[in-house]
Formats: structure tokens, sequence, C-alpha cells
């Protein structure tokens, strides 16, 4: 079966990453942080280049990415909406400005928009409970939200 050209050059780009780490066991996190900061996601063929180059079974390398919240398999949208459920968050009504985007976007947690533009993820404290309840497209942070804020910053992204 022939490879992909896509799938080729992600194999040789992962294995560029590759060496400027050792081949230890201990540099999994490391490799795929920066797997992650190339691709914004660590895709499968990256995966098994590592599993090559650390020696080590796909299965533990999944674990990993699936373990850390960092970490995923598939990738976002150019707009990352993530909204907090922390315990300050979510007392302050954080889990009906989750619903409402979800509504907003037509797309549940995890998911990306079919154009790509929008994704959504639940995530448990971004460190400003003080503005509860917060939350953020890509590194902008939304604080004492509210449902119509919502709506407001959706529909500015839409637009850009």
């Amino acid at each position: 079966m022939e490879e992909k050209c896509v799938d080729k050059k992600v194999r040789e780009e992962t294995k560029e990453i590759l060496e400027k780490h050792p081949r230890e066991k201990d540099q999994l996190i490391m490799v795929l942080n920066d797997v992650q900061e190339k691709y914004g996601y660590i895709p499968k063929q990256s995966q098994l280049v590592i599993s090559e180059y650390l020696s080590m079974p796909m299965a533990e390398i999944y674990g990993v990415i699936t373990f850390y919240s960092r970490f995923t398999l598939s990738p976002k949208g150019k707009y990352n909406i993530a909204v907090c459920l922390g315990t300050a968050c979510f007392v302050k009504g954080s889990e009906k400005i989750l619903d409402r985007v979800k509504q907003k976007l037509g797309i549940d947690v995890g998911q990306t928009t079919p154009d790509g533009k929008f994704s959504i993820d639940a995530t448990r404290c971004i460190g400003a409970c003080g503005l509860a309840p917060v939350f953020t497209v890509n590194d902008e942070v939304y604080g004492k939200a509210t449902v119509q804020m919502v709506d407001e910053v959706i529909e500015k992204y839409q637009k850009m």
C-alpha cells in the first residue's frame, strides 16, 4: 500500500522533531508537546514514528496522550473555545455557558465545526477563579461570562 503524501510529510517532520531529543522514554512528554505545538494535535503517523524512536508500544503513547488534557488526538478549530468547569466557575453558572456554546455552534465538547472554524473544550480550571464563570477563545480570557456574552463573542469570531 502506497503511503499518502501527507502521511509521509508528517512522518518526516516528526523525525525532525525527534532528532532534538535523546532516545529515552522519559522524553515522551517533551516530544508529544513539540508535536502538539507543530500540528495542534498529535497525528497517528507521529505516534507511530515516536513509538519506533523511543521503542515504546503505541498503547503506552496513546495512554499518555489521553491521560493529559493538554494533548489531543484530533485537530482543533481555528478558534478553540474552552469553558471552565472548575468549582468556582461551575457554582457561578459555567454549565449554562457551555450549553450555550454547544447550542450556538451545533457541536459537542471535543468536536470541531465542519468548516474547521470552532472547537469546544471543557476545562477544569484556568486559574481565573475571581472572574468566574470564565471561558477562553484561544488565549483570550472572557470573565464574568453570561449567555449574552457568549453569543456576542461567537458572532465576533464568525465574522473574522
